[in-house]
């Protein structure tokens, strides 16, 4: 078979390729021109400078796999590639040391201001006061974040003897004593009392501007900040400011809220150090990362399982088991956003009806990469989900049951949050075209089609709830598209889930919350 590789690779990750098939590398092309080729490939693999849009995949007529050797997914439409039966996969284990040793760098030459003495010296002028720095013995390091990456750069900084609390409510408390890490219970703690904080969360809506003037403010003046892991999660705007303004004493930015980029607030501050996303950029992660797509994409051109899919896959999955996979991401990730605080301990998922006397292992699998997605810094595949899991003391327990009163098959996943409480979500798919509908939510029966952007309240059932959270987000110029109440009993407590045109910040749900008086509101990202 056919591959292109569109898109500079190591050379170990062709040669790895040409061993089974015929590979083309052609790097640079414009999107007109890769259009008027697609058709004759079965594989193509890339890395971030040439985009796989829906016109690309559609001309691809014999496309199978798209592979990006690398971490993110940015740059391929993953959807369109649903839609056609394409696999798309990735090297989400690839970068994580280099990741890890460049915050470490970028930490130190912050704490030292290396690039600026450095900068000085090669202009001629030696100014050794004035770029007097700071040791790292014995500060505060806050981590937010305390996946692989986090981890590794809290054991590294361990041997500097620094203190590490760290922010993850998806980790065990004894996990984290174990390396040393004192876990704290919010990201506004961890600002307070450390004197680097470094930042290693996934980007989407919840984080998002998660590091803003407010909690700048909230840092000592001493403090510095560190963000190897997305732009956008710090404000870049609201850290220029404070850096500029004496709020904190500096920063080191290695990513970027708009890439490439040669103009941002940050730049030609004299205490903030920026590199441009350099945190996968050495010989031994490119080498990991053309090595480990070039597995993925042999795998998917054999017909094999791909563990390092993000998307449906093909091949081994039983049919009956297929259509299930996507809504038990969602489960997952709803799961997540409703137990703001983490899941500890089992998670439970059950099988019920048609899909209970399935292999659903892999179904197991789909529901920790929807629970774990949002809150781990690295990509969530099939092949680590578990690894994942039990670094952060969650155990899956599966049950499989044969009868299913109300639906031929449904998906029921439910965990223990860190208040204590069960929490239960549930949902089928439907014939015909496999509509997906949330059918149980925060313990409470729906019937619901999930969305990409959708709102949850829970709150004591009465008059008037559903005009006032219909006026909020109509004065937050947010459109409903459906919304539906459920119960277990008038007067009783009730939850209303909604499905929205457009994303809600957590602040619109926050104020809406407050205006009913509910227990609960979350804003959740289903896409």
């Amino acid at each position: 078979m056919k591959i292109l590789v569109a898109d500079p690779l190591a050379d170990a990750g062709v040669a790895a390729l040409s061993e089974h098939h015929e590979v083309d590398v052609r790097t640079g092309l414009s999107k007109p021109e890769l259009v008027a080729v697609a058709g004759d490939y079965e594989g193509i693999v890339v890395r971030s400078q040439t985009t796989i849009d829906a016109d690309v995949i559609a001309a691809a007529g014999r496309l199978r796999v798209v592979a990006r050797a690398g971490v993110g997914l940015d740059n391929v439409d993953v959807e369109a590639a649903t839609r056609h039966g394409v696999i798309v996969c990735n090297a989400p284990q690839s970068n994580i040391i280099s990741a890890a040793e460049h915050t470490v760098a970028l930490l130190l030459a912050v704490a030292r201001n290396v690039p600026q003495a450095h900068a000085a010296l090669v202009e001629g002028r030696w100014e050794r006061s004035a770029w007097k720095g700071t040791e790292l013995h014995d500060k505060v390091l806050g981590v937010l974040g305390l996946g692989r990456i986090g981890t590794l750069v809290a054991q590294r900084c361990h041997a500097f003897g620094m203190r590490l609390v760290a922010y993850d409510p998806f980790v065990a408390p004894d996990r984290a004593a174990r390396i040393g890490v004192e876990l704290v219970p919010t990201v506004d703690e961890v600002v307070e009392r450390a004197d680097f904080v470094t930042v290693h969360l996934p980007k989407n809506a919840d984080t998002i501007g998660l590091i803003n003037a407010e909690r700048l403010a909230r840092m000592k003046p001493t403090a510095r900040i560190i963000n190897v892991a997305r732009g956008g999660i710090v404000d870049e705007a609201a850290l220029a400011e404070a850096v500029r303004d004496g709020v904190i004493a500096g920063a080191a930015i290695d990513v970027f809220a708009a890439e490439p980029t040669t103009d941002s607030p940050l730049f030609g501050l004299p205490n903030i150090v920026v590199t441009p996303h350099l945190g996968a950029s050495t010989e031994e992660a490119q080498d990991k990362a053309g090595t480990q797509v070039a597995e993925a994409v042999n795998l998917a051109l054999a017909g094999e399982f791909v563990p390092s899919a993000v998307n449906v896959q093909g091949g081994v999955i039983e049919d009956v088991i297929k259509p299930f996979l996507p809504l038990g991401e969602k489960l997952g990730r709803l799961l997540t956003a409703l137990a703001e605080d983490g899941i500890t301990g089992e998670v439970n998922v059950e099988y019920c009806g048609d899909i209970a006397p399935a292999d659903g292992r892999i179904l197991g699998l789909s529901v920790l990469k929807g629970l774990l997605g949002a809150v781990c810094s690295e990509p969530v595949t099939f092949v680590n989900a578990p690894l994942l899991a039990e670094e952060r003391g969650l155990n899956l327990r599966e049950v499989s049951d044969p009868h299913s009163d109300d639906y031929v098959s449904l998906l029921r996943v439910s965990g223990v949050g860190r208040d204590g409480r069960t929490i239960r979500v549930a949902g089928t798919v439907l014939p015909p075209g496999d509509r997906e509908r949330l059918v149980e939510v925060w313990n409470t029966p729906v019937d619901l089609e999930p969305a990409a952007s959708m709102a949850f309240f829970r709150y004591d059932d009465r008059p008037g709830i559903i005009g006032t959270v219909g006026t909020g987000f109509g004065a937050a110029g947010v459109n409903i598209a459906a919304a539906q109440v459920g119960r277990r009993q008038a007067g009783g407590e009730a939850i209303m889930a909604l499905s929205l045109d457009d994303a809600a910040t957590r602040e619109i749900v926050q104020t809406i919350a407050a205006d009913i008086g509910a227990h609960e509101g979350r804003c959740i990202s289903l896409a």
